[in-house]
């Protein structure tokens, strides 16, 4: 593994460009990383100590704000005897349903008719050996048990919308706890293995839980991804780090076409995970393709924070991510214009970035790309069942004492909110049927995983998911406020059908903010998958239009219902819209520019990459 370079006094070894958002100074030195308000009494530090043990075991979850959320379905619930009669009604129906189907099953199994079909996302009761007896009586008594309890934790009159979903939430987890299919003993697909193998199936079930647990407890990585390895499979497509500060590195990819377009492509990844989702391996890696439909790429890698960075804020994330990477790309370039592409949260703070850099006259931004991005939080989908104001303050008082948020805590709220697929469905085959299911590049990033510094993840949380600041015009950079209407520059937005993080309805929102012309293209997949569509991917799709600024809004079922479907991958519809604005091709730029102060200083992928 490569060493990581010491740094030198300003966090760079290469010299800083200028930047044009005026509040951030135009000879621009690093700024400066204000320490978050200290331990003021004895009292305070024990009630953050206190919440930091808690976590430990509530897994970053606040007991308070579920009990509140608890509370307030409860006592509405039980001021309302219609809504108890309903229920009483409603259970009554489904026990006699349920009755006659299990009593048709087990005398005429043909004759018999389903009380309920599972939602199209529920696989688990898919196989045919689900059909029969008695395993067919299981699966729709617990489908019917769930259906109740879903009516019963929503349409209560008086409580809260964010109270609502908690409850339905939480009662949905404990429910799939206790699912048919979890059970060795209520599980078709398990017992037949168990008999035709002798009960080895459990055995090697047994084995690969204490090689996973052994593996989790050391801090190995998971079993199966030792094929894959960044610089060798992952992250290979060839360049050079041009730029490197405290926060990130740039790197310039080498070009693999005779000319080029004369605005170059910067990515702004997520700082969530590491960059190299979109340059995996050789065959599906977004930088690849871009570089060979004509495109100088440039991709900034995180540098992976730890205890010493617990300070920096979104503030640093914007002046030292976005602008110097901006900076040194028209630098290197000599580029007036620049075509900017932000996955994700990267894609919220480049929104951020050109809103600021309309405001304060900066022109040096050609296109906007925004992958699975969302910029109004309002409908940001299951997340936000961990956010509010009770969460949050109990999330920072967790991270106080480390001064990140650390990785696996992130990932565990992920597999919640998808734990049919990322816990049981793993629990049933790996450890029931004693399969390990094979393991591909994608999950080898989805294992990689990095920390959030404790004033940057608190500052996002509360300004942007809680308090909705960048689309109600209160989100300051500077002195200012800024304004996604200024923007003028052409944006193409790429929302996923079956997105949990950033639902597509929720990056759609983007055209009710805007002042510019939008093509918006709704892509088969979730927030990752979806994303990486490289061409000649099996059953992809996508639909896509463009709205002009002066063209009437269309609310987005309208959108779906006229918009046609188009078979296969969306990358070539992205580079042919970002060829149309570009200019006439020229001779690539070199890899950097001593002489300007960026000389090359490491093989791509650079070395923050390898930092854990």
């Amino acid at each position: 593994m490569p060493r990581i370079p010491s740094l030198q006094a300003n966090g760079s070894t290469a010299k800083p460009g200028k930047n044009a958002i005026s509040s951030m100074h135009t000879t621009r030195p690093e700024p400066e990383v204000e320490p978050t308000s200290a331990h003021t009494t004895m009292e305070q530090a024990l009630d953050k100590g206190l919440k930091a043990t808690q976590a430990k075991f509530t897994g970053g979850l606040s007991p308070i704000a579920l009990a509140a959320a608890y509370a307030d379905w409860a006592l509405h619930l039980s001021s309302a005897p219609g809504k108890q009669l309903e229920l009483i009604e409603k259970g009554s129906k489904k026990a006699s349903r349920f009755a006659n189907y299990a009593s048709t099953c087990a005398l005429t199994p043909d004759s018999a008719t389903e009380c309920i079909t599972p939602l199209p996302q529920d696989k688990r009761f898919a196989s045919d050996a689900w059909q029969k007896w008695p395993f067919n009586a299981m699966s729709q008594a617990f489908l019917l048990q769930q259906q109740w309890w879903h009516s019963a934790t929503t349409g209560v009159k008086g409580v809260t919308p964010q109270h609502e979903n908690e409850v339905t939430f939480g009662v949905r987890q404990m429910l799939d706890v206790f699912s048919p299919s979890n059970s060795p003993l209520t599980n078709p697909e398990v017992l037949a293995k168990t008999f035709s193998e002798g009960g080895m199936n459990l055995v090697r079930g047994w084995q690969n839980f204490i090689e996973d647990t052994t593996r989790a407890s050391s801090g190995q990585r998971p079993v199966g991804l030792e094929a894959f390895e960044v610089g060798k499979t992952l992250a290979t497509a060839p360049g050079k780090v041009v730029y490197r500060n405290r926060l990130i590195e740039l790197i310039q990819y080498a070009p693999t076409t005779d000319k080029v377009h004369p605005e170059p492509i910067l990515i702004v990844p997520a700082w969530i995970m590491k960059y190299y989702i979109l340059d995996l391996s050789e065959q599906n890696s977004l930088v690849r393709f871009l570089t060979a439909q004509g495109f100088t790429v440039f991709m900034i890698s995180w540098r992976n924070p730890d205890a010493s960075d617990r300070d920096m804020g979104m503030d640093n994330y914007l002046s030292l991510g976005v602008m110097d990477a901006l900076d040194a790309v028209a630098t290197v370039t000599e580029a007036k214009h620049v075509h900017a592409l932000g996955y994700c949260l990267g894609g919220t703070l480049l929104s951020i970035a050109a809103a600021a850099m309309a405001r304060d006259g900066d022109t040096r931004l050609k296109t906007l790309t925004f992958l699975a991005t969302q910029t109004d939080f309002t409908e940001a989908g299951e997340l936000m069942l961990f956010i509010n104001d009770s969460q949050l303050t109990y999330l920072e008082d967790m991270m106080w004492d480390k001064g990140y948020l650390d990785t696996k805590q992130m990932s565990g709220a992920f597999q919640l909110l998808r734990s049919n697929d990322l816990i049981w469905s793993r629990v049933i085959h790996e450890y029931l049927m004693g399969e390990r299911a094979p393991q591909n590049d994608l999950m080898a990033w989805n294992a990689d995983g990095t920390r959030m510094p404790y004033r940057m993840h608190s500052e996002y949380l509360r300004r942007l998911f809680l308090e909705n600041d960048l689309a109600e015009g209160r989100y300051h950079v500077g002195d200012r406020p800024v304004a996604l209407a200024d923007i003028r520059a052409p944006v193409f937005l790429v929302g996923t059908e079956r997105d949990h993080v950033a639902p597509w309805h929720s990056v759609y929102k983007f055209n009710l903010l805007s002042d510019t012309d939008v093509t918006f293209l709704l892509t088969s997949g979730g927030h990752n998958a979806g994303i990486i569509s490289e061409p000649g991917h099996p059953h992809r799709h996508f639909r896509m239009h463009t709205k002009t600024k002066d063209a009437p809004y269309v609310d987005p079922e309208r959108w779906v219902a006229q918009t046609p479907q188009v078979d296969g991958s969306w990358w070539p519809a992205l580079a042919e819209w970002l060829g149309k604005q570009s200019g006439t091709p020229m001779a690539p730029p070199p890899l950097g520019d001593a002489q300007k102060g960026y000389t090359p200083l490491d093989d791509a992928p650079g070395t923050y990459i390898y930092q854990e």
